[in-house]
């Protein structure tokens, strides 16, 4: 996916979770944060941050608070954007052989699920997560605690009870990382949940992306360990 109209700026500080206060062009300016996640570790007082313009009618700020270099390492926590890019990715990756239906926000029973997918022989609901907590090389989910993270889990294992594939693709938002894990130090039950799901048939794979100042393109599979027993 791309970013038209990005503009480099300095992050100053982030008074909630929706605004940060960033200079752009010597002005300080209040933008619109695309992830509710804390993403304290990115968003330090100095960091070099890209900001889209997006000067449309009836928006409360001018711009988007997309990306952050983290040293030398370009991350994009646009939370609105790892289902893009996965979507992207699963039409020309090869990953499902052919792949002949993709929808998006399928409900199924009371659930909704971000994608069902179908190929001539497989039958799959997919939940799609973005990571941006990354540390020595290693990037977990979540970074906050995520009670509906987990109810999602939960719901793709009684997908799998009615003969469906389940997958859960974690889309790491930046390059060069060792590997994923759950992360349990934040939020023990929904690495219990995920390392369930994996027992019970489903499929946890990792995906790390190519980010540029005005793009994001997911590319290689990362390996993905989940901790005791698997």
């Amino acid at each position: 996916m791309r970013y038209p109209n990005m503009k480099d700026g300095v992050f100053l500080k982030r008074p909630n979770r929706f605004i940060a206060h960033v200079e752009v062009d010597g002005n300080e300016e209040i933008c619109h944060v695309k992830n509710t996640g804390r993403c304290r570790e990115l968003l330090t007082e100095g960091a070099r941050v890209l900001v889209q313009e997006c000067d449309h009618p009836g928006r409360k700020t001018k711009f988007d608070l997309i990306s952050v270099w983290k040293g030398e390492r370009l991350v994009n926590m646009d939370s609105q954007a790892p289902n893009k890019v996965f979507k992207e990715w699963a039409e020309t990756s090869g990953f499902f052989q052919g792949l002949r239906l993709i929808k998006p926000e399928q409900k199924y029973g009371n659930s909704r699920f971000d994608f069902y997918l179908e190929t001539e022989t497989r039958k799959v609901f997919v939940e799609v997560k973005g990571v941006t907590l990354e540390e020595d090389g290693v990037v977990r989910f979540p970074d906050a605690p995520t009670q509906r993270g987990v109810k999602h889990l939960n719901e793709l294992m009684a997908c799998l009870e009615d003969g469906y594939e389940a997958l859960v693709v974690f889309i790491v938002q930046m390059k060069g990382v060792r590997y994923f894990e759950p992360n349990d130090t934040m939020h023990p039950e929904f690495g219990e949940a995920l390392r369930r799901l994996s027992q019970r048939g489903g499929e946890v794979i990792a995906v790390d992306c190519t980010v540029t100042e005005s793009t994001l393109e997911a590319e290689e599979r990362v390996e993905v360990i989940l901790g005791p027993g698997l």
